[in-house]
């Protein structure tokens, strides 16, 4: 049952993450959209058209999105409209700028809440001084912040967030459980873009080939490196056990994720990816870059590996805890059932929110 309260998203309306959390919200809220993009076609069973605004720019995944402020009068003017409850922003440094200004310059009452997705906090702020002071002010300005790692929540904090509620960007429900795993198949299926380093997971695979003759890879998800890796893969004496299949939709990637035995993410920076939780939810081994949020996931040897930059040891760890492979499934499970449960999260997100404005 929704209450009466009006809960704006304001973020990328064709992002799966933001449908996720429109999903959750839709039962709980009067919930309103506006996107900078459009809107994937999940959104039209969630959210009716009347509640929602497409601003339709083109917004480059790698940052430098300053034409997108050339929608705030427009936004602005539909903000005013809806007459808010909450303006809740996601990617702090873009959509929290959006909101922010909104609020600050066409004096809106809407409280704002923000949340960070990864390279917002993570990469975003150590680019420039511009983009490190608009952070703080997004996150100064918020009632709320939400974060999925402790790691990143530090940071907003040093930036002068002023609340921080931290949860996994985790799970509808836990899936089934699965025993027809096969061993030595191997799956990826981060972005195939520099920031993910994706030929790390090709130099993984080459070291366990040698260890597991049987071993598969399957190379999911698209990016600019996708040739190049193609390329490299097949030329080794190993690719023919490669395979790249592309963007996936959910029920593919869901039939991968029960199949494989062992997953791979080996980004350059990261936060709790949502990835790596489904992966440990469909009992794959996680094998993960050494990052502080990945190390909050796995205790290196024991419910996975903390990948090193040595490949061939890496590859020998694999074969060392495979025989544990199993059990480790099994305890990576109970931990996302207790843990990441994403509408669980949600819940105590509102009811947190409800005591703030209880508060004002």
């Amino acid at each position: 049952m929704t209450d009466h309260l009006r809960h704006v998203l304001i973020g990328d309306g064709e992002s799966p993450h933001l449908l996720k959390w429109a999903c959750v919200l839709a039962d709980h809220v009067e919930l309103h959209i506006a996107s900078t993009r459009g809107f994937a076609a999940g959104f039209d069973g969630v959210v009716p058209v009347s509640r929602r605004l497409a601003l339709n720019t083109r917004p480059a995944v790698e940052g430098g999105n300053i034409g997108v402020l050339h929608t705030l009068p427009r936004l602005a003017h539909w903000l005013r409209s809806v007459d808010a409850d909450r303006i809740h922003a996601h990617y702090i440094s873009s959509h929290g700028t959006l909101a922010w200004l909104a609020k600050r310059l066409y004096r809106l009452r809407a409280q704002l809440v923000s949340s960070a997705w990864g390279s917002d906090i993570l990469v975003a702020p150590e680019r420039s001084a511009a983009l490190r002071w608009v952070t703080s002010r997004v996150l100064r300005a918020s009632v709320l912040s939400t974060s999925d790692s402790a790691h990143m929540a530090a940071r907003m904090r040093a930036l002068g967030a002023r609340e921080v509620m931290v949860f996994p960007f985790g799970l509808d429900a836990l899936p089934p459980e699965d025993d027809a795993k096969s061993e030595h198949l191997v799956f990826a299926n981060r972005l195939l873009e520099p920031l993910y380093a994706p030929h790390r997971t090709l130099d993984v695979f080459a070291a366990a080939a040698q260890v597991w003759p049987d071993a598969e890879l399957v190379v999911a998800n698209e990016g600019s490196l996708r040739g190049a890796l193609q390329h490299a893969a097949a030329s080794a004496p190993w690719g023919a056990r490669v395979r790249f299949v592309g963007r996936l939709d959910a029920t593919a990637q869901e039939r991968w994720y029960r199949k494989a035995r062992w997953y791979l993410s080996l980004p350059a920076s990261d936060s709790v990816s949502v990835s790596v939780l489904e992966a440990m939810a469909h009992g794959c081994v996680p094998v993960l870059s050494d990052l502080p949020a990945n190390r909050e996931l796995v205790q290196d040897g024991v419910n996975g590996l903390i990948a090193g930059t040595d490949a061939a040891a890496v590859a020998a760890a694999m074969r060392t805890i495979a025989a544990r492979a199993p059990q480790i499934a099994q305890a990576n499970r109970l931990w996302i059932g207790e843990h990441a449960i994403f509408p669980q999260a949600v819940a105590r997100f509102l009811a947190r929110l409800s005591e703030l404005e209880r508060l004002r």
